[in-house]
């Protein structure tokens, strides 16, 4: 296999696809409230050191060997103070929210987690601990993803309908998708969920938000006051549900902690938001799990062939007409770095375009000649390819009468002797008549000139090819 590149760029593409959101909403709102207080670094967690992400405390550092009262304090708060103050501004206003639920914080948060499910929340997993896995084997992150999943089946009643990791590795996403859940969040690539292959399932993501978040109060640059985290959930979701009011309703994600946005001087603009959010009608509020569902009845997945995922033989195959009789091109595409977003007919052209446009003249020469001649003797005899064919009975090449065919033949000769190569144009972007007043004009032009037109139409011709079999 040659190289592949693993990034996708593309995503939905140019025409994402109608949310259709339930009861017409012009934008889903998702809360979800991070719950970490008691899983951060903690030598009474077991940890080397202490807590040093996300808190109020300004250039926190880790503590190795010795816990951090102070930092301590601050994420008891979250606990003892924030949840509740958030617990009650939630239920006031009948807003469910999804809890990113770190297990072993939960385990340490009873009357917490009670309050979770009689308010109908969602919760999610937030992984075993809030601590970082970037350097963590994969074998081990394995482990803690299956016992964080465990432990919070144990301490909710049910087993964890979405995940959310946050402090990710590079495995994180594709060992959460082995483990069968409705929905995964380590991404921040989308308005819209998407599906994921992984390997043989097809995994549902739901992309989240760290700048719709209230990580900001707690980063530089960030938010200093509420009215400025008011302010920017506000332009956000202005932008967004002037887009569903076009037609083009999207999701908006907010995440909060709670001892961030639980502080009363916050939390203040949140208040403002919600105000504002909830003055507009075609507002949905769901929970994560109300997006999958909705998501997998409505845009459920279709798989289909891949070209970055195809071995050689097949892609050239599959390819290698798109260019008259020129399966080179495909050949030496194949090398390329392919990858998600060459899997569209826009991207897969482009990359057999760049093999075309760099081969030398006399090699763009035979892809030209390999072109059959319009309305021509291999057409009369039913010898050109299958996409010709089809593309010359687009325009009613393959219905002539004796006088037309007698008119293409004699243009077919006089441009062939002037040029040294047949007249080329992608027919299924003209009619008869078009292509009769392309060929009379084009007959005029220099060689040079007509080299160059021919090469341009060569690549418009397969990319039409490619937009009837791909996305």
């Amino acid at each position: 296999m040659a190289p592949r590149y693993p990034r996708d760029f593309r995503g939905h593409g140019p025409t994402p696809p109608d949310a259709q959101w339930p009861g017409g909403a012009k934008i889903a709102v998702s809360i979800v409230l991070n719950y970490e207080e008691g899983g951060e670094n903690c030598l009474l967690h077991g940890d080397a050191q202490s807590e040093a992400f996300l808190s109020d405390i300004a250039g926190a550092q880790p503590w190795p060997g010795q816990r951090h009262w102070n930092m301590e304090s601050i994420y008891d708060y979250g606990a003892r103070a924030g949840f509740w103050r958030l617990h009650r501004l939630f239920t006031g206003r009948n807003i469910p929210v999804t809890i990113y639920g770190v297990a072993t914080a939960l385990a340490r948060a009873p009357e917490q987690a009670a309050a979770m499910q009689a308010a109908g929340w969602e919760i999610a997993s937030h992984g075993l601990k809030w601590v970082e896995h970037r350097d963590m084997p994969e074998d081990e992150e394995r482990r803690q993803i299956a016992e964080a999943i465990r432990l919070h089946t144990e301490v909710t009643g049910s087993r964890p309908t979405g995940w959310y990791t946050g402090r990710c590795s590079l495995n994180t996403v594709r060992l959460t998708a082995e483990q069968g859940l409705d929905w995964i969040s380590d991404t921040y690539d989308d308005d819209l969920p998407y599906w994921l292959e992984a390997g043989e399932r097809d995994q549902l993501v739901i992309p989240y938000t760290l700048e719709a978040n209230d990580m900001r109060f707690a980063t530089a640059p960030g938010y200093i006051t509420g009215e400025q985290f008011f302010q920017y959930l506000k332009d956000s979701f202005d932008v967004l549900y002037a887009e569903g009011q076009a037609g083009a309703a999207k999701m908006f994600s907010i995440g909060l902690h709670c001892r961030l946005i639980g502080r009363p001087g916050k939390i203040a603009g949140l208040m403002r938001f919600l105000d504002y959010a909830q003055s507009h009608e075609g507002v949905w509020f769901p929970r994560r799990i109300d997006i999958a569902d909705h998501w997998r009845k409505t845009h459920p997945h279709k798989r289909f062939e891949r070209p970055s995922q195809m071995d050689r033989a097949r892609f050239v195959a599959r390819f290698g007409s798109i260019f008259e009789h020129s399966p080179w091109i495909a050949e030496r595409a194949y090398d390329l770095e392919l990858g998600p977003a060459h899997d569209s007919a826009a991207g897969l052209h482009n990359a057999l375009a760049r093999m075309f446009r760099s081969a030398p003249a006399d090699e763009r020469m035979g892809v030209l000649r390999a072109h059959p001649d319009l309305a021509g003797k291999l057409a009369q005899a039913k010898r050109l390819t299958e996409e010709s064919t089809a593309e010359q009975a687009s325009a009613a090449l393959d219905a002539l009468t004796d006088a037309e065919r007698a008119n293409f033949e004699a243009l077919n000769a006089e441009y062939t002797a002037k040029h040294g190569f047949p007249f080329i144009i992608a027919v299924r972007d003209n009619t008869k008549a078009s292509i009769l007043a392309a060929f009379r004009a084009r007959i005029a032009n220099d060689t040079e000139t007509e080299f160059a037109t021919a090469c341009k139409q060569v690549e418009r011709i397969a990319e039409l090819r490619l937009k009837d079999i791909l996305p």
